[in-house]
């Protein structure tokens, strides 16, 4: 299949979350299975690495933006090992700045018109690169008007008549809502402007527009595209969701196991893979240990942490627990920022309890990986969580994850009762219910049987022994992109 794929952020070009690891991962992955795939992604100078060329192709698009015309240059990029062409949109006005959608906390008043900029121009560069595309996978809030503005100003052009639509949701609470007057940005005519459509509550609704227009839509998990449909998950938007039906697919996200690999990730003390995890992580917990300053030591469990620090995540059940974890003989370990009362909470720890806590308020990429080696278990009791892409690669890295059963993380992590144990699936610790006894309880449990070696390494062995790579999760997408095409396919007929 001929497929684009469209995002507003791509590792290594671009990253604030997961959003970036999903589009290049599965790009990377549809790309290997020989489909013709094009990345689209704006171009942000101060973001993307000095040692990766981004030349100019000398190719530009012109795009009308409310009363403003436009104009930007698109670049080339290449990434090692793979057949994915990546192509990005150059206008330093909208792109060439301190942060992706936010400086210092607060979100650029013209947010909306940088992304509606941006989905009119991705839909001129497939039209002056002739890339001629069976379908167009738009994500998130800040390409979902793209679905939309095909149907109204693109669809007659050449190499577009047949295109279908994909949208994914990786977080419904984020949709693109801003005042009803930027309307006047999207080009489009007022009549759109109605509750079927683009208005939410006498606002444009971004995302709303590729919920009710894009052929099909994706979440991020099968329990999360259950959830959003709910009153409880739904951000307003599940009767929307809703009338949807059997369009609405969750998609397990996948894992780019390039760079995610603990038998060739050279971050590591020690390489290592299911044959010889023991050994391997014991080695990682150690340096692990000597790096954050704690006793190395393999008696006491070490559970780490790596997350954004607000509620979402959990972090209210942590600073609830913690003193009572502690009465353990364990240790804890946290890397991330967030909101300063959590970051506080975890440097209070490490200064209270040296020899069992550690904290690095911040983020460092090589430290997240030796984090996902060298710990025993690792903490994600998130309130809610789309996907989740740390539980994943602690079960590829042979840690224990101890979670929340919403989302993706009630998709890949099965609670380690005798039974699961047993058959193969039980590969981590499940709370029954969002509250600090419920962590507790899984804590405790994590605790006892880290005691009892040949149980706890068949807990590992279940977690690595399953594929978390992107290939599972691309050859469902491309399903999906087909009935997405199938629905504008134009009949052959002969004679």
């Amino acid at each position: 299949m001929r497929i684009v794929v469209t995002s507003s952020e791509a590792v290594p070009f671009a990253k604030t979350g997961g959003l970036a690891d999903v589009a290049t991962g599965l790009s990377r992955a549809l790309a290997a299975a020989d489909h013709e795939v094009t990345l689209v992604v704006p171009y942000y100078p101060r973001h993307v690495p000095v040692d990766l060329p981004c030349p100019e192709i000398g190719t530009t698009v012109t795009v009308r933006v409310g009363q403003k015309v436009v104009e930007a240059g698109l670049r080339r990029a290449e990434l090692p090992d793979s057949r994915l062409r990546v192509i990005l949109v150059d206008q330093p006005m909208y792109f060439d700045r301190p942060g992706l959608y936010t400086d210092q906390g607060h979100d650029y008043q013209d947010n909306c018109e940088r992304f509606v900029f941006f989905s009119r121009a991705v839909l001129e560069a497939v039209a002056r690169l002739d890339l001629r595309p069976d379908v167009i996978h738009v994500n998130d809030w800040q390409t979902s008007l793209l679905p939309l503005l095909l149907e109204v100003d693109y669809r007659h052009q050449p190499g577009l008549q047949s295109t279908g639509t994909v949208l994914t949701i990786h977080n419904l609470a984020f949709q693109g809502r801003f005042w009803k007057w930027d309307m006047l940005l999207t080009g489009l005519d007022w009549k759109h402007f109605n509750w079927r459509q683009l208005e939410f509550w006498g606002d444009i609704n971004l995302l709303k527009s590729g919920i009710v227009t894009a052929d099909l839509i994706t979440t991020v998990s099968p329990t999360y595209a259950r959830e959003i449909c709910t009153t409880e998950f739904g951000c307003g938007l599940e009767t929307a969701l809703g009338h949807r039906g059997d369009d609405l697919v969750g998609i397990l996200n996948g894992v780019d196991t390039d760079v995610w690999n603990p038998a060739r990730d050279p971050r590591l003390a020690r390489q290592y893979d299911i044959s010889n995890v023991a050994d391997g992580k014991a080695v990682c917990k150690t340096d692990l240990q000597r790096e954050l300053g704690l006793p190395a030591r393999h008696d006491a469990p070490l559970f780490g942490m790596i997350s954004r620090m607000t509620e979402q995540k959990g972090f209210d059940l942590i600073a609830a627990t913690a003193e009572r974890h502690l009465q353990h003989d364990l240790q804890m370990v946290f890397l991330g920022t967030g909101q300063p009362h959590y970051e506080n909470l975890v440097r209070d720890l490490a200064n209270r309890y040296p020899d069992k806590v550690a904290a690095f308020v911040g983020f460092d990429e090589g430290l997240a990986h030796r984090i996902e080696a060298g710990a025993d278990c690792y903490f994600m009791p998130s309130r809610f969580e789309p996907c989740g892409l740390n539980q994943m690669y602690s079960l590829i890295y042979g840690t224990v994850p101890v979670v929340n059963a919403v989302g993706g993380l009630a998709d890949s992590v099965v609670d380690a009762t005798p039974a699961a144990i047993a058959d193969g699936s039980g590969n981590g610790f499940v709370l029954a219910e969002y509250s600090p006894e419920a962590l507790i309880t899984q804590v405790d449990r994590a605790v006892d049987l880290y005691r009892d070696s040949n149980t706890w390494q068949q807990i590992v062995r279940n977690g690595m022994g399953r594929d978390w790579s992107w290939n599972r999760s691309a050859a469902r997408y491309v399903d999906v992109y087909c009935r997405a095409h199938g629905r504008h396919a134009v009949p052959h007929q002969d004679g």
